[in-house]
């Protein structure tokens, strides 16, 4: 262990100032983000509105990032990552202090699309940056070490958020609505501080031909139709992942607290154990590649979380489903930095910001397209049964995209030659 975190402080220590200064302003977004993560929705909720304007709410954003997604990086490729990743921060910012402040219903709604339509351009541009910014070698231990701190930043600011509002409400006596409000005001501004490292990053130039890849058998596509069909194919895999993920993910409180009735209290404290035991299974993620190769181990994490996720569909105890998530949890998404390195290694530079559009504007439609059957599922055949069809056909989407997956991109060379 101590070998491993001296190889990772290594790693970060050799990293360039660039990606050291995104690294920090992720940190600090990811924080203020969280922060609203969790309490938004319950400033709404004490406002007085009724429920069905979160859902307006979550789809208005949802809409506007997979609106956007795509023509923000054609802008990242086209006019640099550093214009763009700033343009998008620096508005997102100012849409989150004005809905911690507004109160009308319609103002809520608009206010939370602008959102969605410039974080994307945030969120577009951030994997293709770190990529022109690093070696080939160095990139897996890099997209680990990334998505770690995203995800621990954001469990620092979703704990932090409801327990500074508590605080607040009982310590210093201020009503629900308003230790709410000035809570969401901090994230706000957490995420504004975020801002400041953006403007340190230095413009790199853009390589034009085909790059030499240090730890990589890739022969890279040139010209845009070959690139758009790697692009696509890829695509596909993310889509299907995006559509089991959509069945479960956000509704995963939901069913431990219909089928176990589990406290509010346990169901936080799984969910951000989860993003913890991510963390650290993203942070090992590069010890299998260094073994088996990207494309391999990022199939073996996926095939390995299935059967967690069929235990946790069907298990009646509360403790198996709570251990079966956890495992389910850091396995499948340990593969994410994998898949990212994957998806920058097999396009060219230019075509990198599309690339990462397209592969998350995908899995949001994927995401969001299948909230009603989930609901519908639950609905019909109840809080048993119900899950466990919709937890069945996540796993058996996420076997058909495992398998595509290596299928297709196992024969790298062939496809780039294609």
């Amino acid at each position: 262990m101590f070998f491993l975190l001296a190889d990772w402080k290594k790693k970060i220590t050799s990293f360039n100032r660039n990606i050291k200064m995104f690294m920090l302003a992720n940190v600090l977004i990811q924080i203020g983000m969280g922060v609203f993560s969790v309490m938004y929705n319950l400033y709404i909720k004490e406002l007085g509105f009724p429920e069905t304007l979160n859902g307006k709410i979550i789809s208005m954003t949802a809409l506007a990032t997979a609106i956007m997604l795509v023509p923000a990086g054609y802008l990242s490729d086209r006019i640099g990552r550093k214009g763009i990743i700033i343009t998008g921060t620096v508005v997102a910012a100012s849409t989150l202090f004005y809905r911690s402040l507004v109160t009308g219903e319609q103002l809520l709604i608009y206010a939370a699309f602008l959102t969605g339509l410039f974080m994307a351009l945030v969120q577009v541009s951030g994997v293709p940056f770190l990529a022109e910014n690093s070696k080939a070698s160095e990139r897996m231990h890099l997209f680990s070490i990334h998505f770690s701190l995203m995800t621990i930043a954001s469990v620092v600011g979703s704990l932090g958020g409801g327990v500074l509002a508590d605080a607040l409400h009982v310590i210093g006596n201020i009503s629900t609505v308003d230790s709410i409000k000035y809570v969401l005001v901090i994230g706000a501004f957490i995420f504004t501080i975020g801002i400041i490292p953006l403007f340190q990053l230095k413009p790199i130039k853009i390589k034009t031909e085909v790059p030499e890849h240090e730890e990589s058998d890739v022969k890279l596509p040139i010209g845009l139709r070959k690139n758009l069909k790697v692009i696509l194919l890829f695509g596909f895999a993310n889509l299907l992942i995006g559509t089991g993920s959509g069945l479960v993910i956000p509704y995963l409180n939901l069913y431990f607290s219909n089928r176990f009735d589990a406290s509010n209290t346990y169901i936080g404290l799984i969910l951000s154990l989860g993003s913890a035991m991510t963390a650290v299974a993203m942070l090992l993620g590069p010890a299998l590649v260094k073994k088996v190769g990207k494309v391999k181990a990022l199939v073996i994490f996926q095939l390995l979380s299935i059967p967690f996720l069929f235990i946790t569909g069907y298990t009646n105890s509360l403790i198996i489903a709570s251990i079966a998530f956890l495992i389910r949890q850091a396995l499948m998404n340990a593969g994410n930095p994998i898949q990212s390195a994957i998806a920058m290694e097999l396009v060219m530079d230019k075509y990198k910001g599309l690339a990462n559009s397209v592969n998350q504007m995908v899995f949001n439609i994927g995401w969001a397209s299948t909230g009603a059957i989930s609901t519908g599922l639950v609905v019909t055949f109840g809080f048993y049964w119900g899950y466990a069809y919709t937890f069945t056909i996540t796993g058996v989407l996420y076997i058909i995209a495992s398998t595509y997956f290596y299928i297709i991109f196992g024969r790298k060379k062939k496809l780039a030659n294609d």
